[in-house]
């Protein structure tokens, strides 16, 4: 299943505001996490994680996340950061990102992974990801651009 996996199938375009900003005339390391966090949720939402959390109280808990600045963002520009799913474990998963710089013609500004848990927020606890939204997760990621 996992060569499935990892073809970029959700992004979503963000404009930089000048908030996101820091003292040093560029946009501030935490900033890169809300894309990434931004660009996950959208992923959460196509494939249906946000339902069932809706509905059974299930749903993903980011475990970790690590990011590699390789370009500064100013003001003004708009970013696009792209997400994919690259592996299924039983209750867990990992996540890539990429995001890019319009401003810079599509350059290659940061890279991320991220791992997440599947936890069942009534009880507290992990639980493995069930058989549909594994089957809605490998359909989403067959749908990507590689």
């Amino acid at each position: 299943m996992e060569e499935s996996l990892g073809k970029w199938p959700i992004s979503t375009e963000i404009t930089v505001q000048w908030g996101d900003m820091d003292a040093l005339n560029h946009v501030n390391h935490t900033v890169y996490l809300t894309w990434m966090e931004t660009v996950r949720m959208v992923y959460f939402d196509r494939c249906g994680m946000m339902e069932i959390f809706e509905s059974e109280n299930i749903g993903p808990i980011l475990a970790g996340i690590k990011a590699d600045f390789l370009f500064p963002v100013v003001y003004p520009d708009t970013v696009v950061a792209h997400t994919t799913i690259t592996r299924l474990g039983k209750s867990s998963f990992d996540m890539h990102y990429k995001i890019t710089s319009s401003r810079k013609e599509g350059r290659l500004v940061a890279t991320g992974t991220a791992s997440g848990v599947m936890c069942n927020y009534s009880t507290g606890k992990s639980t493995p990801i069930s058989n549909s939204l594994r089957a809605r997760i490998v359909e989403l990621e067959s749908m990507g651009k590689i």
